[in-house]
């Protein structure tokens, strides 16, 4: 009966993490004085969000870079479908399980990763 009740207190505890909607600014990995030009880059199009990654990218790591890529990847899919898979399947396998990115990975999963 102990084990039945950890089974269920687990998928439970799945299902409510999982319900989590997770923002974009909330994630750690970027500094903050990057955010507008990022915002900025993201609105003038796929090379100016290119540019902004090639410059800053070095600059951010995950879980920040990887909700970036993917935003990347989503824009590009259109122009270079191959490229973006390929950025899909890198972020994919440097993302973790526990992160709060990977719920949009696997819904992502569908659509990018083959």
């Amino acid at each position: 009966w102990v084990y039945w009740e950890q089974v269920r207190d687990e998928k439970e505890a799945q299902v409510a993490a999982s319900k989590v909607v997770v923002r974009e600014e909330s994630l750690s990995g970027m500094p903050s004085q990057l955010e507008n030009s990022l915002q900025g880059a993201k609105k003038a199009g796929l090379n100016t969000f290119r540019k902004w990654l090639e410059t800053y990218g070095p600059a951010i790591q995950d879980p920040r870079k990887a909700w970036i890529e993917l935003d990347y990847c989503m824009l590009l899919a259109r122009e270079n479908p191959k490229e973006a898979g390929r950025i899909f399947a890198d972020v994919n396998k440097r993302t973790p399980t526990n992160s709060p990115v990977y719920p949009r990975l696997k819904e992502l999963q569908a659509t990018y990763g083959h």
